[in-house]
């Protein structure tokens, strides 16, 4: 068994979002089978753009003035849904999603692809 601490893991500054991944390929725990990791989402890292990538489930570890849009297209996204602690969000492959928040808010995620491999589409 392997014991992992978020506070221990590299941050890594993305567009829209600081990640640290923990479980999957080039992972502090190698796994060939799964990919798990924390995102945190917040003005420190600038707004996201909308993305979609392969099946994922997320857990909303806290969000705080944090929602999450959806849709077939990033220019067709629904309405705002609100996040809150707790929730579990299921994104189908190549749903088109985005996290927001609102002044001062932010989101904090666990993220589990169920692969390794061409979890984005400009990986392919």
């Amino acid at each position: 068994m392997r014991f992992i601490k978020r506070d221990g893991l590299e941050q890594i500054i993305l567009p829209g979002r600081l990640i640290q991944k923990a479980v999957g390929k080039d992972c502090p725990v190698d796994s060939s089978k799964m990919t798990v990791g924390f995102a945190h989402y917040s003005a420190e890292s600038g707004a996201m753009e909308p993305h979609h990538h392969a099946e994922e489930v997320c857990y909303i570890l806290f969000a705080y003035k944090g929602w999450v849009r959806y849709g077939p297209s990033p220019d067709r996204l629904g309405e705002p849904v609100a996040l809150e602690t707790g929730m579990l969000l299921h994104n189908p492959p190549l749903e088109w999603h985005v996290f927001e928040y609102g002044e001062g808010g932010h989101v904090d995620i666990i993220f589990v692809y169920g692969q390794v491999d061409n979890i984005r589409p400009e990986e392919s």
